[in-house]
């Protein structure tokens, strides 16, 4: 399929890696559904494009999900689906309020599960579909403060590892992506948290106020990031995982190497909980 016969359903455009992936897409002359709760805010990012329309679509709402796949599966059907909506809470998990963590999830979880229990029917039905779910490098690497986000992202990457499982035999590839540190307003207009408990103020209070403070200064470009999403799209062979950024290479490779090593010493531990005869 040529990218001008590519049909792509983005949520969560009004700002950052949605925002730059949009207008990449409508500049390339590729069919672009931009989302957002507002699609007002969006009005200058498809005025004059004939090829790209605005939706209103709250992840959260089930009726604008609706509304959403019955408007583009009307217009041919979603080749690529982008789950990027998202924000991000941040909180000691002590500090942690039931309606802050439990709206993230909606949100970061459990709107990119019913947006995409949407689409899917019509891309297995057809054969072909690619489905890219905006993560994190937070969903692979727990830090302080990021107890419920990561707890979201993890559970982004663990579906569409699993989800790529059951899905590629029938014609659809799943990209996670996972960003590290980048120019989005994440760590401003999106960032969350609460009352602070002085026990957490040189782990969690510490590192809230590093990231706040990097705000606008971060080393990732959203505008590189989305042109590093079409080249995966566009592979014959796309990547399951895709990191991005140096800052998130790094931590993601620390970590493997944490973990490695943990199994290593472990290992003799690991492999007598087995029955004798399995070893």
């Amino acid at each position: 399929m040529s990218a001008a016969d590519r049909t792509w359903l983005i949520t969560g455009c009004s700002t950052g890696f949605g925002r730059a992936l949009a207008e990449l897409l409508i500049r390339r002359g590729e069919r672009v559904f931009a989302s957002a709760r507002d699609p007002e805010q969006l009005a200058n990012l498809v005025d004059g494009h004939p090829n790209a329309r605005a939706l209103r679509l709250d992840v959260t709402s089930n009726a604008d999900i609706a509304a959403a796949a019955t408007i583009v599966e009307a217009s041919g059907g979603v080749d690529v689906l982008v789950n990027n909506a998202g924000y991000g809470y941040l909180t000691a998990f002590e500090e942690g309020e039931e309606a802050g963590y439990r709206a993230q999830f909606e949100t970061n979880l459990f709107g990119l599960i019913a947006m995409t229990k949407a689409v899917l029917p019509a891309m297995r039905a057809r054969g072909s579909g690619h489905i890219v779910n905006v993560a994190s490098v937070g969903g692979l690497v727990g830090n302080p403060g990021s107890s419920y986000y990561a707890a979201t992202k993890f559970g982004v990457v663990g579906l569409s590892e699993a989800l790529s499982k059951e899905v590629g035999p029938l014609g659809i590839k799943v990209t996670v992506v996972e960003p590290g540190p980048f120019r989005t307003d994440w760590a401003g207009r999106s960032l969350q948290s609460e009352g602070r408990i002085d026990a957490y103020a040189e782990t969690v209070h510490r590192r809230l106020d590093e990231v706040a403070g990097y705000s606008g200064r971060q080393p990732g470009d959203p505008v590189r990031a989305a042109e590093a999403i079409v080249q995966a799209v566009d592979s014959a062979e796309p990547p399951l995982n895709l990191i991005l950024g140096a800052p998130g290479l790094r931590s993601v490779r620390e970590k493997l190497a944490t973990l490695s090593a943990e199994i290593d010493k472990w290992e003799a531990v690991t492999l007598g909980a087995d029955y004798p005869e399995q070893r």
